[in-house]
Parts: C-alpha cells; sequence; structure tokens
C-alpha cells in the first residue's frame, strides 16, 4: 500500500501524532474471519503501561506477541505494519486526567520518533475509548468489541457505539501584524498559545472560531482560514488550525477561561519561538509537538 506523505505545512515540518505508517486495513476489520486468521505468531502488540508507551533500548516503541497478553484483555487491532497485524490491549481504566498532568507521557512525545508517535497517538486514543466506554450509552447495560475494536455493541439493545473524535479549533487572530496569544491559569508560568476550543453542535469551524474569540477575548474576527489539522490523543480531539483577523485591538477578558491574553509583534513571537526551552524571550512559546507551535511557525514564514 502507497503511504501518503508526512503531513506538513508550508515550510514548517511534519506535525506531530500525523502521518502513522499502518494501514488501517478496514477490510480486515469488517471480516472476524480475516481478522482471526492474522492473530497468529507473527501479530505484533504495542506494549502499553496503562496508558503510557513502553519503550525498546533504542528508544523506541517496544512490540510483543500475543502471547503477551492477558488472555482476558480486549484486543484491538490497530492496521497492518509491514504486512505484519498490530493489535493494542485494553487497559482496566481509560485516563482520568489531563495532558497538562502527565510528566511520563509529555517524555515520550518529545522521544518518540514522528512515525512512532503517530503510531502511539492512534492506539491510544482508540484504547482509552474502549477503557471508559464498557457499558451503552442507550440502556446502561455492558458492551462487547466489534469490528477488530473499531466498535464497541451493546449485549442487551444490540446499539452500536463507535470511537469519538473531538473537534476542536485553535485560531491565530491578527491585527496589524499583531498577533493574540492568550494563557490559561494552568499553564506554565509565562506561557502564551493560541486560543482553542470545541466546536459545538450545529456550527461550522468558522463559526466556532468566530464563537470563541468573541467568548474568550471579546473581538470579532473575519477571514477565517483554515491551516491544518493535528490529532491530539489527550484524550481523542482534532485540533482544527485556523487563521484569523480582526480590526479591532481592546480585549475583554473571560477570566474563568484565560488568565491573560496580549498582543506580541512579530519579533516578540519570532524571539520566543528561538528561545523555547530557556527563560530569555518574552514569553515561553508552546512546545514543537503541539500544533499552535506549527502554527505560530507558519505565521512567522508565510510573509518572510
Amino acid at each position: 500500500m502507497h503511504h501518503p506523505a508526512h503531513p506538513e505545512l508550508p515550510r514548517t515540518g511534519p506535525i506531530a501524532f500525523a502521518g502513522s505508517p499502518i494501514d488501517r486495513a478496514d477490510q480486515i476489520r469488517v471480516d472476524p474471519d480475516k481478522l482471526a486468521s492474522h492473530m497468529n505468531w507473527r501479530a505484533k502488540v504495542l506494549l502499553l503501561d496503562g496508558l503510557l508507551p513502553q519503550m525498546d533500548d533504542a528508544g523506541g516503541l517496544l512490540w510483543g506477541t500475543l502471547a503477551d497478553v492477558d488472555p482476558e484483555a480486549e484486543l484491538v487491532f490497530l492496521g497492518l505494519l509491514d504486512g505484519k497485524a498490530c493489535f493494542a490491549a485494553v487497559p482496566g481504566e481509560g485516563a482520568t486526567g489531563p495532558a497538562y498532568a502527565m510528566p511520563r507521557a509529555w517524555q515520550a512525545i518529545q522521544q518518540l520518533t514522528p512515525p512512532d508517535l503517530a503510531i502511539y497517538g492512534g492506539a491510544r486514543s482508540l484504547v482509552d475509548w474502549h477503557a471508559r466506554h464498557k457499558f451503552c450509552a442507550r440502556c446502561g447495560s455492558g458492551t462487547k468489541i466489534a469490528k477488530g475494536g473499531w466498535q464497541r455493541t451493546c449485549e442487551s439493545c444490540d446499539a452500536q457505539h463507535f470511537p469519538r473524535t473531538d473537534p476542536v479549533t485553535i485560531m491565530l487572530v491578527e491585527n496589524d501584524g499583531r498577533l493574540l496569544l492568550g494563557r490559561q491559569p494552568r499553564f506554565p508560568p509565562r506561557s502564551f498559545s493560541a486560543l482553542a476550543g470545541f466546536v459545538e453542535p450545529g456550527e461550522t469551524i468558522e463559526e466556532a472560531v468566530a464563537r470563541e474569540v468573541w467568548e474568550e477575548a471579546g473581538l470579532r474576527v473575519r477571514d477565517v482560514e483554515y491551516i491544518a489539522t493535528q490529532p491530539w490523543p489527550f484524550p481523542s480531539q482534532l485540533m482544527i488550525g485556523c487563521y484569523s483577523q480582526t480590526d479591532e485591538t481592546e480585549i475583554t477578558l473571560d477570566i474563568e477561561e484565560l488568565e491573560e491574553a496580549r498582543w506580541f509583534t512579530r519579533d516578540e513571537v519570532q524571539h520566543a519561538m528561538d528561545t523555547i526551552g530557556s527563560e530569555e524571550g518574552p514569553f515561553n512559546a508552546p512546545p514543537p509537538a503541539a500544533i499552535a507551535h506549527s502554527l505560530l511557525r507558519w505565521w512567522l514564514e508565510k510573509d518572510a
């Protein structure tokens, strides 16, 4: 199978968690006999410690065999890698806190290669969803795994449940060469990033961008453009990176969402991006694994 090139923003490099080398092999998922035929000694199992990746001596993902898995554990079919079926076991419980409260997860993000990070991110989202959806949302009865882990079916009312992805807009807002960035109370000190918020039922991406910027900063935006997306597995979001412009400059802060929001010049953003990891810049820019980092780099380079 031909795999698409790793998705890239103009002149910014690859986006973390994107570009998985795994062939999702839907034709195997939906055929129980085909799936069973791949559950043999050649199959690979992604070894996890709960939801954290286990690493080999070279700092890559650690793979085992079906013999390494608890016979009682539910198995999710991730797809094919180099012709071999890949699986991951569902842990006893799902995520209980946000990504920023998981230092070991952040450490793994910084260590893994882009293909390994994409494999881990997809697997993490999937097994976490299974761990948290053991019961039917319709009738409350137990559910069982189906279609190789890409569905759960209620054992009582036969309702079908599917792994979810929650769309989140994350947006740059520009006014006359300056960029609006904000900081949430939970951010590390001096850290600023792009504003972001979940897309709500019944609205477009453009409407979500406009609503979030208005709610959080009291600014009306125009000319919303889509830039790029990033799967973010904490627990299972699709970050939709956008760019917008505003003719307004006076910020009205929603203190429930943001602790601070400010306008930054191009030179300030450039300085912050050049000094990531130090305290030298005017603020701490988002880390390279975050799509906000890619958006800031795109903004710096788009008119260069």
